[in-house]
């Protein structure tokens, strides 16, 4: 079928075609988006957004940006994937730039952000086995209530949100569960002698943007160098300049001894994900013990080089610290009674919906998209605000007007 014809089609035709064809894991925005740039996206009938998901950080770098998509074409014109059992003429640079720009020994490329993670939890049970000593099998990893580390097996068998977890069991042992920003509940699960490591959030971007007291971090990486236990930091969401750090770890100073990144390396071209860490930790992991056909592919790291190289070069980490503050100060003053709470830290903000009924935050989201801005609830009464870095102070005042003007939808029902 033609683009033409494909663009003549109604936004219901292709949201008909996913509703009888695809699985039904998804709850979208009845909204079909056909291309985007910068902080904006436009649908399959040219209407414009500005898009305040941004891929759930995966674009930060904004939509299609120039400098990222020529070296993705350049690089896919040339070699795309290799496969691990041969060396290629990318990859080793793309480590070595990592190992530099995040200040670790090695790099370990995966594709996805749950790969990641879920290659995170190897990595600190074998160095418990092989470093710490901790007898084979009986391993530990504290975890925090709350959280969202993906949907595999393994990470739903620590999540305590009942619609990634019901009718999926058995659950992985192995874990533990204490309360979020609550040090005095993590120090005393750090007691047990079988625990490996403390793996966290830096915010808790999907339980509503919770951002932990001042010191959390700082205290959480200090109990567990006490314990012989590995910090584990899932920067997925919060890392790469999102919250106005390149790190939200480095608003407090804190080196993981674990960083697991993803979303926004690739600037939103394609799975790139990576796990990092010196090698006292990473050099556990031997020939044939863990891998990926696609990890490491030249098509992604070429592409990650240069997503890593826009953010710095465009200062999008002081960007996102002077427009997130302008946001959540914008909010602030609407002195909506809708909005019992705003929070969040550079661009990665969210506001609590004040009304009783349990669709508000829904609602709402359809009121912003028809008034031009795309944002979605999280556990119900919140919506997330977190726009491409690249927005500017007058994007940032048109959005709040925005806000500002969906919002009256409650003062009419």
């Amino acid at each position: 079928m033609s683009a033409n014809v494909l663009a003549s089609r109604s936004a219901q035709y292709f949201i008909d075609l996913e509703e009888q064809y695809g699985a039904h894991n998804y709850h979208p925005l009845p909204v079909v988006l056909s291309r985007g740039e910068g902080a904006f996206v436009w649908d399959v009938e040219e209407n414009r957004y500005f898009d305040f998901l941004s891929g759930y950080s995966a674009v930060n770098q904004g939509h299609c940006h120039p400098a990222i998509v020529a070296t993705f074409i350049e690089q896919a014109r040339r070699l795309t994937l290799t496969s691990r059992a041969f060396y290629n003429d990318v990859l080793g640079e793309y480590e070595k730039f990592m190992s530099a720009y995040f200040g670790f020994d090695k790099v370990l490329p995966m594709n996805t952000g749950v790969e990641a993670v879920e290659t995170a939890i190897k990595l600190c049970r074998k160095w418990a086995y092989e470093k710490k000593g901790i007898a084979d099998g009986e391993a530990v990893i504290i975890v925090c209530e709350g959280n969202f580390h993906g949907r595999t097996s393994t990470v739903i068998s620590f999540s305590s949100d009942p619609s990634a977890r019901t009718h999926f069991g058995p659950y992985a042992p192995g874990f533990i569960a204490v309360p979020y920003n609550d040090t005095a509940a993590l120090a005393q699960a750090l007691g047990n002698p079988n625990v490996a490591g403390f793996l966290v959030e830096p915010i808790q971007g999907e339980a509503g943007v919770l951002v932990p007291d001042e010191g959390y971090l700082a205290t959480a990486k200090k109990l567990c160098e006490d314990a012989n236990v590995l910090f584990i930091a899932d920067e997925i969401q919060t890392g790469l300049c999102r919250t106005g750090q390149l790190l939200a770890c480095d608003h407090e100073n804190v080196k993981p001894d674990i960083l697991i990144l993803g979303k926004a390396l690739s600037g939103g071209m394609l799975p790139v994900s990576a796990v990092l860490a010196d090698n006292h930790i990473m050099l556990t992991i031997r020939p044939g013990e863990h891998g990926s056909t696609y990890g490491g592919n030249p098509l992604a790291c070429k592409t990650a080089i240069k997503a890593l190289e826009v953010l710095r070069d465009e200062k999008m980490a002081e960007n996102a610290e002077a427009m997130g503050k302008l946001l959540r100060d914008g909010l602030a003053a609407l002195q909506s009674p809708h909005i019992s709470l705003i929070r969040g830290k550079g661009l990665l903000n969210a506001i609590v919906i004040n009304h009783n009924d349990p669709d508000a935050a829904w609602n709402l989201c359809l009121e912003l998209k028809e008034n031009g801005l795309l944002a979605k609830p999280t556990h119900g009464d919140k919506i997330r605000f977190a726009p491409p870095l690249v927005i500017n102070e007058t994007q940032v005042q048109a959005c709040v007007a925005i806000i500002k003007k969906s919002l009256e939808i409650f003062d009419r029902s």
